[in-house]
């Protein structure tokens, strides 16, 4: 499987669609995993008697939910709890959902009483920001607005937005303009909007976890958008995550197993703003130009918000910047280098 996912608020757009299947394929101890596959599984075998399988969609995305339990109804009742526990979150991350948290708060500038879990991931992302010296910022919706809008256009200027316009929004870009607090979150500067699309992948993912661990799971392969493992395979051997091959997508790279941690990727490739494909979606801060200077980048850590946020920020990051980073945070990262070269920081284990 692949781990390289892509994030779009304007779903109308059909260049900037994605399809994501959200699979989460959590066993009983001792009960073999049946392996991914979209084709129907024979009932007549007695693993097939103990899947249960969910399809649907979830965080603007294709879902499907794959549960291996020798108790029928205890799989649907953590089926649901995962799906409940997705909407719920969706009702505070969403861009798609008008009265969501994070759309009232880019709405009004300001949001009294906020979700806990809007204030720890906006936190989680602040801390980033810091350490990555505004790679990561949370605040880049604007120049995602501004990209999608001049594009969006039936006679867009190829070359891009203008620069001026790019300056206008760069005004409205900047986390340290982002209050959080448990009591309120608040910009200090107008115009300025969020988006979560680089980070809530991975809380979403790391949430579902804790949750099929309450639930008595202790081998699991997590997807909601990033992956993240629970223990080793039934069968002892460690889980095996695909990183996509840029240059030929739908082709694996490189292959990392996997135990209780997490891996999550980043690449312009996979969701692109105009036909040439010059645009993509990783947008730079710093001067609001979108960035090719990796064909992709996937960290390892020990939980997916840490790999979202830090896939994402190393995207913008000359290799000289990330090596501090990976030592001080003890995680892996592997990079995709423009005409298929790739380069490996630090080596993380269980």
């Amino acid at each position: 499987m692949t781990s390289e996912m892509t994030a779009m608020t304007n779903p109308a757009s059909r260049r900037l669609s994605r399809r994501r299947f959200i699979h989460v394929s959590a066993a009983a101890a001792g009960l073999a995993l049946l392996p991914v596959s979209n084709r129907l599984f024979a009932a007549t075998t007695r693993s097939a008697e103990h899947l249960r399988i969910w399809r649907g969609t979830a965080l603007g995305a294709d879902a499907l939910l794959k549960i291996h339990h020798p108790d029928r109804a205890a799989a649907d009742r953590l089926i649901e709890a995962c799906l409940a526990e997705v909407r719920r979150l969706e009702r505070i991350f969403s861009l798609y959902i008008e009265d969501s948290a994070l759309c009232r708060l880019n709405r009004e500038g300001r949001l009294a009483d906020p979700p806990l879990e809007l204030v720890e991931l906006l936190g989680q992302g602040a801390e980033a920001s810091r350490l990555t010296a505004g790679a990561f910022d949370t605040t880049v919706q604007p120049l995602w607005d501004l990209y999608a809008r001049h594009f969006s256009k039936a006679d867009a200027d190829p070359a891009g937005p203008s620069k001026a316009d790019i300056d206008a929004a760069l005004q409205r870009v900047d986390f340290r303009a982002l209050h959080i607090d448990p009591a309120e979150i608040a910009f200090t500067h107008p115009g300025m909007a969020v988006t979560l699309n680089g980070i809530a992948q991975g809380y979403i993912t790391d949430r579902i976890v804790a949750l099929l661990r309450q639930s008595g799971i202790d081998r699991s392969l997590v997807d909601m958008g990033e992956t993240r493992a629970i223990g080793a395979r039934p069968d002892g051997g460690p889980w095996i995550v695909g990183l996509e091959d840029p240059q030929h997508p739908g082709e694996i790279a490189e292959r990392i197993a996997i135990e209780n941690l997490a891996v999550a990727s980043s690449g312009g490739y996979g969701t692109l703003f105009d036909p040439a494909g010059r645009f993509n979606h990783i947008f730079d801060p710093a001067t609001g130009a979108t960035s090719w200077r990796y064909s992709s980048v996937s960290v390892v850590a020990r939980t997916a918000t840490t790999a979202d946020a830090y896939s994402t920020a190393f995207s913008l990051m000359p290799l000289a910047a990330t090596r501090r980073i990976v030592e001080s945070l003890d995680i892996e990262a592997h990079f995709a280098l423009p005409g298929g070269a790739r380069a490996v920081q630090g080596r993380l284990t269980a």
